[in-house]
């Protein structure tokens, strides 16, 4: 009950208080920070994808700027020889101006990836880009096959999208969905939205595709694995992700003891603040986490 009050209080806290939430969330503000951080995950057997935070960008020349960072992260992941791929949402790089300059952008860091042999997910965001990410995403697996993206749980259009998009060689990570939407289109309930997300995994998993579990939901994570047994789902055909700093009682390190991959999303960047908020809003917990933490470090 405390956990969920704080959690719907965050957006009226004061920024620096917000601040002392996100640090341990969020990896830093350089590269460098991202790099030694995704080393340390690496060495205790964890994968990762990085995220450089920002969304929503107006001005066509700061897209430019941050693919250029982006294109500069994938030589750092290879000259670090670390085990990483990145991820990126299309209004960071330009979607909100046009779905030209987004692509144009996008098919730089193709090209980068291709260069490196990595891969991109491309992140899904509010539903009035879901069909727009989706196309981006079409257009860029016709040249490069080591591109994914993101199905939403508890949006209801995405059984559609997923018997349209799943087979072999499809990548998607499957995550509940953070942003507000209408109940018209999206499911309200946890118990419609966990249900949802199982029936997509099957889909994925019937049609060949690789499938990328992302919940913090130890019970879902549970489901997921008698899922992926009953349908004698083979291992590489599939991971787990979570969020990087959200504690999980143990269950990372016992997926890692069965044989499972794990992956970790690592961001990181000055513009931490909206990514602090909505995390902290979709699980009441962390928020109660880290005031503990912040009394017992007193």
């Amino acid at each position: 009950m405390i956990n969920s009050i704080l959690a719907s209080s965050v957006s009226i806290m004061p920024k620096w208080f917000i601040k002392l939430f996100s640090k341990s969330y969020i990896a830093g503000h350089e590269p460098k920070e991202v790099i030694n951080i995704v080393k340390n995950l690496n060495a205790q057997g964890f994968s990762t994808t990085i995220d450089i935070l920002g969304e929503h960008i107006k001005s066509q020349e700061k897209t430019y700027s941050i693919t250029k960072e982006y294109t500069q992260l994938y030589s750092d992941i290879a000259k670090n020889s670390v085990d990483s791929n990145i991820s990126v949402k299309p209004t960071h790089i330009g979607l909100d101006i046009s779905m030209g300059l987004a692509l144009e952008n996008f098919k730089k860091l193709i090209e980068k990836a291709s260069e490196n042999c990595n891969f991109l997910r491309i992140d899904m965001e509010s539903s009035k880009n879901t069909d727009s990410t989706f196309e981006i995403y079409k257009d860029l697996f016709k040249t490069y096959p080591k591109v994914g993206v993101v199905l939403q749980a508890y949006l209801k259009r995405s059984i559609a999208d997923i018997e349209m998009l799943a087979g072999p060689g499809f990548n998607a990570r499957i995550c509940k969905g953070i942003y507000k939407e209408d109940k018209n289109i999206a499911y309200q309930n946890p118990e419609d939205i966990n249900k949802n997300f199982l029936e997509i995994a099957k889909i994925m998993l019937a049609k060949n595709s690789y499938v990328c579990y992302a919940t913090h939901d130890l019970q879902l994570i549970d489901d997921i694995i008698s899922l992926t047994k009953n349908m004698d789902a083979d291992p590489s055909k599939f991971e787990f992700q979570v969020l990087y700093g959200v504690p999980m009682k143990g269950k990372l390190k016992n997926l890692l003891k069965s044989g499972y991959k794990v992956r970790v999303y690592v961001p990181y960047g000055p513009d931490w603040y909206e990514y602090s908020l909505r995390r902290l809003k979709e699980n009441p917990n962390i928020a109660g986490y880290v005031i503990k933490n912040l009394f017992a470090k007193k």
